[in-house]
């Protein structure tokens, strides 16, 4: 510490896939999505593969060779689809086993909590709502007024926002676009291997390490 200035310890997490596993939901709605858009359903394995990702890069992965109107049809359908199961109460997005605990066990030693996320402001607000989670953030970066990761924008508004040097912070995500983004934005990044992207993908796209529970992400991060 110099002239009287706290060191901002910022950890920023991804959320779905890390935080929550809320790849049930993304699924059948990107199913839908594409079905009433007159499409056949895309292969829940690759719907998995784009979790993390903003909705129009998702779909533009997931129908490379459709045309720009039916990309924009099927991102409406599925804002429309999502928004009705949240509404109705039927979107499920549990808790990953032990994330709370670490998220408390982070504050207790200090480090500011933040939030990177291809999620919608609402979306996540939502999210954050029912695990009672809200206050444990100071920042939330959502696709609403970012680029896609891996495009570092969300990460450096993070900083930013908490006051933050990219030094004495670190990026949590379980897919290569969380790692890319730390990478392109200068922050270390550790990988989490309980989502959707495999351990050694994380490590390739540059993860310092992996963790393997989130008590283990605890230890990781002392």
């Amino acid at each position: 510490m110099t002239g009287g200035e706290m060191t901002v310890r910022l950890a920023v997490f991804d959320c779905d896939g890390t935080l929550v596993d809320g790849q049930a939901g993304v699924c059948f709605a990107m199913e839908q999505a594409f079905v009433q858009s007159g499409l056949p359903a895309p292969d829940r394995h690759q719907v998995r593969r784009i979790v993390g990702l903003s909705l129009p890069q998702a779909i533009r992965l997931l129908a490379p060779g459709e045309d720009e109107a039916t990309r924009s049809e099927i991102d409406r359908q599925y804002r429309d689809i999502f928004r009705a199961a949240r509404e109705a109460g039927q979107l499920v997005e549990p808790l990953y086993d032990g994330i709370r605990e670490c998220l408390d066990g982070l504050l207790a030693r200090g480090w500011t909590l933040g939030i990177a996320t291809g999620k919608a402001d609402r979306g996540l607000a939502h999210c954050l709502a029912t695990h009672e989670l809200t206050g444990h953030f100071v920042t939330l970066q959502t696709a609403d007024r970012h680029p896609s990761k891996p495009h570092p924008a969300m990460l450096e508004a993070a900083l930013a926002e908490a006051l933050a040097d990219p030094a004495q912070a670190v990026m949590i995500g379980d897919t290569q676009y969380d790692i890319a983004m730390a990478v392109n934005a200068g922050v270390r990044a550790i990988g989490v291997d309980w989502g959707y992207h495999t351990a050694d993908e994380l490590r390739q796209a540059g993860a310092t390490a992996v963790a393997t529970s989130p008590a283990h992400l605890l230890e990781l991060l002392g």
